[in-house]
């Protein structure tokens, strides 16, 4: 934890990947994030391997250094509970489709009534005022909708990136946006609603290099970044697996053609002309692919490393673990948690010359924090009970 935002309150009643990982970065960065969660507990606590239930890998590794406190808004009582929290805080964060949050009464005018300085971030779907305003969005059908399932088509066949990319995008996007609203408040003294929409987001991402030739009127070429959607743009197979060699600086092209033997085509002008090569750049990654078995990645990387040509070879999920770089920097810390005992944790990325980081609070039990940020004691059940029909028909109500 970074304690850059200290003294900054957030009330968190955000689910899944989207809106934890928005308020992990928070967290992160030192606020106080209260994430509020159901007598079920939120979804995330059940999905993958566990030691114990409701405290599975991506609840752990999204909700490091927030509080729990359970509370059933459809009971008064803890209704009022929530509402108090929202009058003394800075930011409130959800990701409830706009039909679920006014049916709970928590939407922005509601609680701006309540506290006209509060940063009130809605991070759902779709904007409000689209036809698909209220539609339901997970990440595959961002993916789809945004046009980067067919950017990663393989042959032909579109495919979802195998990672939690829309709502982790939005995630940072959301987290972006309440960092500027806050900077804001501060100069003016009043807060905001902020709309963090999944598929704009998502498109706004995809299409910085994929705009391309659209980017003008009329478009002086079709969407589509070529270098990007060369068929030829992968890693390349070494001696002893793949690795990605990625001249990419005239520089770089020249110092590589004549590492390799090929002088002709490190003079030729169609290396040479930063456009001319683009519109050619299929041809020269073929080049690279002929030549990468000859050598090792170890010897491909050493020698590009000296040439200040950028390589890397292509590491798993098991290989970042063990990477020699990401634990010289200090990326994986080995943890003790209260209940799920010793884990691995990824690092805030991010360093900071004037806050020296302190150590991580751990990912909560549901309701742990009832009693110190409500005065009263934790719920009986620590963990949620195996979610019931009608929990999960609550659970599909929200995104």
């Amino acid at each position: 934890m970074r304690p850059l935002l200290s003294g900054i309150r957030v009330i968190d009643l955000t689910t899944v990947v989207l809106g934890p990982y928005a308020t992990l970065m928070l967290a992160d960065l030192g606020a106080e994030v209260i994430k509020v969660e159901s007598p079920a507990g939120e979804i995330c606590r059940d999905i993958d391997a566990s030691r114990h239930a409701g405290m599975g890998p991506l609840f752990l590794n999204l909700n490091r250094n927030k509080k729990s406190v359970m509370l059933d808004l459809k009971q008064a009582e803890d209704r009022a509970a929530l509402l108090r929290l929202v009058a003394g805080a800075d930011v409130f964060v959800h990701n409830m489709r706009p039909g679920a949050i006014r049916k709970l009464g928590l939407d922005y005018a509601t609680l701006a009534a309540l506290n006209a300085r509060l940063v009130y971030c809605a991070a759902w779907g779709f904007g409000e005022a689209g036809p698909y305003g209220n539609l339901q969005a997970y990440d595959d059908v961002v993916q789809a909708a945004s046009g980067l399932a067919a950017l990663n088509a393989q042959d032909g066949v579109p495919r979802y990136m195998p990672t939690i990319i829309a709502d982790k995008v939005t995630g940072l996007f959301a987290a972006n946006a309440i960092l500027a609203a806050l900077l804001k408040r501060a100069a003016s003294g009043a807060g905001q609603f902020i709309e963090v929409p999944m598929l704009e987001c998502l498109a706004s991402f995809v299409l910085v290099e994929h705009l391309s030739g659209a980017t003008f009127d009329p478009p002086l070429a079709p969407p589509g970044y070529v270098r990007m959607l060369a068929p030829e743009r992968r890693p390349h197979r070494a001696k002893d697996g793949y690795i990605a060699i990625l001249p990419y600086m005239t520089a770089h092209w020249v110092r590589f053609f004549r590492h390799i033997g090929r002088e002709d085509l490190a003079l030729d002008e169609t290396v040479l002309d930063p456009q001319k090569r683009s519109h050619a750049i299929g041809r020269l990654y073929a080049v690279i692919a002929e030549a990468a078995p000859a050598k090792s990645r170890a010897e491909w990387f050493a020698e590009l490393k000296a040439l200040e040509i950028p390589c890397m070879p292509v590491n798993s999920l098991e290989d970042l673990l063990g990477n020699e770089h990401l634990n010289a920097v200090g990326m994986f810390a080995r943890v003790e948690h209260p209940s799920e005992g010793r884990l691995v944790s990824v690092d805030f990325p991010v360093r900071f010359s004037k806050a020296q980081p302190l150590a991580d609070r751990p990912a909560p039990s549901l309701g742990q924090d009832n009693a110190e940020v409500l005065g009263k004691p934790e719920k009986e059940t620590p963990h949620p009970a195996p979610r019931a029909t009608g929990a999960q028909e609550e659970e599909d109500k929200l995104i």
